[in-house]
């Protein structure tokens, strides 16, 4: 559901599509086998046009099934297709040669200026600098549109459309092949197989076409590769230079997402798409709950990019701080966390007994008077703590400030509701889970969100005081705050598919983010907000998502033979995990002991241009992954669900999950074993200077010795791969009062530092 708490800060959530008679299923095949025994019959036809036959032949043989509702065929990253389908045809469909598995569709959720700065990026230097900035390579947006017009994506000043892109514009409501150029390559909407679960399009409320009515792609999609635009702001708030990280690259996108949310079958007609067009990076600010590789579609599918040499960037999910909860997890997929800048919306709210409280708003008027301040029973009925619709009381709430509790309908709508009442501001407290998480809201009257704490102080003065006041001044921009800190919302791990490799991978700015909106969809996307504007200001792992998509097509642009491994082993080695006052990173929720662990953050924050320059790389092959895939022994036709066939897990091999060249280690140890230990191979390439000398560096998790041989690393070439193994051993003794403990392991060169993160989880 798009209109939730933050806009997009939405829970992960699937919604069950089965109807009574018919639903939307995705099939996999196995091509291999299509082809395979159709090329002993002498036909060449394509193998999806055999597999069609083939389905109809096998379909028509009982009268009591009816006739085949095919949405999608999916030939690029995957290969299968996506029809509306009865229990029985399914069944039918098993008896297919090179039949792999049918899953019901589901619906999916979005993930809902300053910060090019903030990431060390400078116009002139560095990666911004004009030799490095090559504007053919193309962004691929996986979102909800695009509004094409916005000056974010005009085409001054750039040369030619890639003589290599075979996309294309499509028409719709509002969208004609003139809304695209040559910033703008390419724009397809996909909404088959969303239209199979909510029926037809209205267009009076939504556009059947590429065109951004919700604003969620167009932030993205210019978070990612928008042009600099000067004097952006929200009604002068964060005023500046609005830019995406690689202002240069072309960007494409694919609408699969719409007002209730995203199927699976458009993600991955989406995705099919994007591949087979010619993009080099994909990016994609949605998800759902976690599942094996074999079952998670867009797992698969990514799978698929990566082995055309597409990086893809996915956001985490908003359903921190809960452990576990982490989205995309695939070890092939960067999973990008989210965190504050420095930059903030402060509020003061003062009571009537003289204490004050920090918070934040995006409200533009000025300040309120010192005013009533009701609560609960004193604001309404039941549910008038939260401000639900219909529990505020005129009489009780008309020209006071409303006190309203974080849950059950969202941000925005608590305030609606209370203007509807009759009041005169609002203070919205976190939950205690979300700790002292400051987000600002772009709020049609004065009111403000607080932090947990501020919030028990203020509900005790308004039991305690017959004739409770407050009153609410809002101070607009300001720069300066410590950062990075990790956001509550944002989703942890450890991840519950994969406990072998970290995640999320890094974290990004993805708090109070200023960027492109639709000038027709209002900010607070509510109806009673009739305002415009050409930029907006909200947060979630959608919008730190797209800044790492953007990083990736700079680095691209740069290392034009780097894999994409390679890619996201240079932004996760060289990031930083202490915040601007050379302290831990932070973590603002109530269930953190103060400093942020890896399961918050990766391998730490984003530093571009440190990425460019990493010194050493960990690449990691097709093949690499789907060993990996052995190693959690995945039977034959669940690895052909990745491999499309093509792939024989070795005999005789000794494969763990560990041995993935991945930069970071995730361990299983035994609480209570004192001589549990397991050893991980790593195999290093050398990017940075011809003759080097690396040495290690590890800080060992509380309770594990670590012995890493060997201890140096000579390189006497560029390009050229040395090895060293890891020991980690349990070293038992007293229980341990948590299940995790964390360190990390470092390569130091004269010029370089390459830094893996260690997780040890004990069992």
């Amino acid at each position: 559901m798009l209109w939730t708490p933050l806009l997009f800060l939405a829970f992960m959530a699937t919604i069950s599509i089965a109807s009574m008679d018919k639903q939307t299923y995705i099939i996999h095949m196995d091509k291999t086998k299509i082809t395979a025994s159709n090329h002993i019959q002498g036909n060449t036809k394509p193998w999806y046009e055999l597999m069609i036959d083939s389905m109809y032949e096998i379909l028509s043989q009982d009268e009591e099934i009816s006739p085949l509702e095919l949405l999608y065929i999916y030939n690029t990253t995957i290969s299968g297709f996506a029809a509306q389908l009865s229990t029985k045809q399914v069944q039918s469909l098993k008896k297919l040669n090179g039949f792999l598995s049918a899953t019901p569709d589901e619906m999916l959720s979005l993930h809902i200026t300053h910060t090019p700065q903030f990431l060390g990026l400078q116009h002139g230097k560095g990666l911004w600098h004009a030799p490095k900035l090559a504007s053919d390579v193309i962004i691929g947006i996986v979102d909800t549109g695009i509004w094409p017009e916005h000056v974010s994506f005009k085409d001054s000043s750039i040369s030619q459309v890639p003589s290599r892109w075979k996309g294309t514009c499509e028409e719709g409501t509002n969208f004609s092949l003139s809304n695209c150029n040559q910033k703008l390559i390419g724009a397809r909407a996909f909404y088959k197989g969303y239209e199979s679960i909510v029926g037809r399009i209205n267009e009076t409320v939504e556009y059947r076409s590429p065109r951004d009515f919700q604003g969620h792609g167009t932030h993205t999609a210019s978070t990612a590769t928008g042009n600099l635009v000067h004097d952006a702001s929200f009604f002068g708030m964060a005023k500046g230079l609005a830019s995406g990280m690689s202002y240069t690259s072309r960007v494409a996108v694919y609408k699969a997402c719409w007002r209730l949310g995203c199927t699976n079958a458009d993600i991955l007609k989406a995705i099919d798409s994007a591949v087979g067009d010619g993009v080099d990076v994909l990016s994609l600010s949605l998800g759902g709950i976690s599942r094996p590789y074999y079952s998670d579609n867009i797992a698969i599918a990514s799978f698929g990019a990566i082995q055309n040499g597409i990086f893809v960037s996915c956001s985490a999910g908003n359903s921190g701080p809960y452990s576990s909860t982490v989205s995309n997890a695939a070890p092939w997929i960067m999973t990008v966390a989210a965190s504050y800048i420095d930059r903030s919306f402060p509020t003061t709210v003062k009571l009537g007994n003289g204490k004050s409280f920090e918070g934040s708003s995006l409200y533009t008027g000025k300040r309120t008077k010192q005013l009533p301040l009701v609560y609960a029973r004193t604001a309404g009925g039941p549910g008038a703590q939260f401000c639900i619709d219909g529990s505020l009381l005129p009489k009780l709430v008309n020209g006071a400030i409303v006190v309203c509790e974080e849950g059950l309908n969202s941000r925005m709508e608590k305030g609606e509701q209370v203007k509807k009442a009759g009041g005169a501001g609002m203070l919205l407290l976190n939950a205690e889970i979300h700790g002292e998480e400051l987000l600002a809201d772009p709020h049609i009257f004065p009111a403000t969100s607080l932090g947990a704490s501020a919030g028990k102080a203020i509900k005790n003065y308004v039991r305690l005081k017959k004739t409770p006041t407050a009153s609410i001044l809002f101070k607009g921009t300001v720069y300066g705050k410590v950062a990075p800190v990790m956001a509550a919302f944002s989703s942890r791990g450890p991840s519950l598919v994969g406990r072998d490799v970290i995640k999320p991978d890094v974290t990004a700015p993805g708090v109070n983010i200023l960027a492109a909106w639709p000038p027709k969809s209002s900010p607070a996307l509510l109806k009673n907000d009739k305002r415009s504007v050409l930029f907006n200001i909200i947060s979630g792992t959608s919008m730190s998502c797209p800044h790492v998509s953007g990083l990736a097509a700079l680095l691209k642009s740069v290392h034009k033979d780097w894999s994409p491994a390679a890619i996201k082993s240079a932004l996760m080695t060289t990031a930083y995990v202490l915040d601007s006052k050379r302290a831990p990173i932070a973590d603002v929720s109530s269930n953190s002991s103060g400093a942020a662990t890896p399961f918050a953050f990766g391998s730490g924050h984003v530093d571009p241009q440190s990425a460019s320059d990493p010194g050493l790389i960990y690449d990691i092959t097709s093949e690499d992954y789907l060993n990996y895939l052995c190693s959690l022994k995945y039977t034959s036709s669940q690895i052909a669900l990745l491999s499309r066939g093509n792939f024989t897990c070795p005999n005789n091999a000794f494969l763990q999950p560990g041995d993935l060249n991945y930069l970071s280690f995730a361990v299983l140890l035994d609480k209570n074993g004192s001589s549990t230990s397991v050893t991980y191979k790593r195999t290093v390439t050398n990017v940075g200077t011809r003759m080097s000398t690396y040495v290690v560096q590890v800080d060992e998790p509380n309770g594990v010795s670590v012995t890493v041989e060997p201890k140096s690393l000579k390189f006497e070439n560029l390009g050229e791969k040395l090895s060293y193994n890891v020991r980690f051993n349990a070293l038992g003794g007293p229980k341990f009062s948590t299940n995790f403990s964390f360190g990390s392991l470092i390569w130091i060169s004269e010029f370089y530092t390459v830094r893996s993160p260690i997780a040890i989880t004990w069992q």
